[in-house]
């Protein structure tokens, strides 16, 4: 018998057995306690690629995170950057530009960390 769908947060922290390593479900609510655990290259790959966007402006973004987060990228990252992705173009912006917050479903803890991260400008060294 196969275990239900996570989909709520009414589980136990950990997420209950597990038969062996597997991508995190970006729907589950990660709390602060959430995996740290470094991205493989190949899950890397299809987070860079599932970040593509239709405004240059969303993209300039996106590519300055991942220039500085990309040896580093988590998978509490990437579920964050999986909810910031599900928005629509407009609505992003709007976001990075701090015209508004984060709100309803797309409000978590990983996806206010990253969201935090991208808006940070980054440091130029003299």
């Amino acid at each position: 018998m196969t275990p239900p769908p996570v989909a709520t947060s009414s589980l136990p922290p950990g997420g209950g057995a597990s038969s062996g390593p597997a991508e995190p479900d970006p729907r589950r609510p990660l709390g602060d306690d959430g995996p740290r655990v470094r991205l493989d290259a190949r899950s890397l790959s299809k987070l860079k690629w599932r970040c593509r966007r239709g405004l240059l402006e969303n993209d300039l973004f996106i590519e300055r995170f991942f220039r500085h987060h990309e040896e580093t990228i988590t998978t509490r990252q990437a579920a964050g950057l999986e909810i910031l992705m599900d928005l629509a173009d407009n609505d992003l912006l709007d976001l990075l530009l701090a015209r508004c917050e984060l709100q309803g479903e797309s409000d978590r803890p990983e996806a206010r960390e990253v969201l935090a991260q991208m808006r940070r400008a980054p440091v130029i060294p003299i």
